[in-house]
């Protein structure tokens, strides 16, 4: 089954936990954890999620090369502008479960523009 979400004027959070419960399949009567599950999000108006001022300049999003010494922090802002939609995947993927199923539930997600 398709679900249809309008992100406008939505938290980043929040969105992403209720995005995360249906591309689990939880919704479904089918439900089975062991399985991808059927579901799919179609995201419509993603650019439009309401994030404080607050938050997009004090979250950040670390990376390290393996390097000593090369740990990358970014801003929420600075990710934010080179591409949103990274930002609303990677809020759904650290709330799925840590498993094998994980890409393949995310791959569900459709941004619509």
């Amino acid at each position: 089954m398709d679900y249809i979400i309008d992100a406008k004027n939505k938290k980043l959070g929040r969105l992403a936990s209720e995005i995360a419960i249906i591309l689990q399949g939880k919704k479904s009567p089918k439900y089975n954890p062991r399985l991808v599950g059927e579901d799919r999000v179609i995201l419509k108006n993603y650019k439009e999620l309401d994030i404080s001022e607050k938050k997009m300049k004090e979250k950040k999003y670390y990376h390290h090369t393996g390097y000593v010494g090369h740990l990358k922090v970014k801003t929420l802002e600075q990710k934010w502008q080179k591409d949103p939609k990274w930002v609303i995947r990677e809020a759904v993927r650290k709330m799925l479960p840590k498993n094998k199923l994980n890409s393949r539930r995310l791959k569900n997600l459709i941004f619509q523009d």
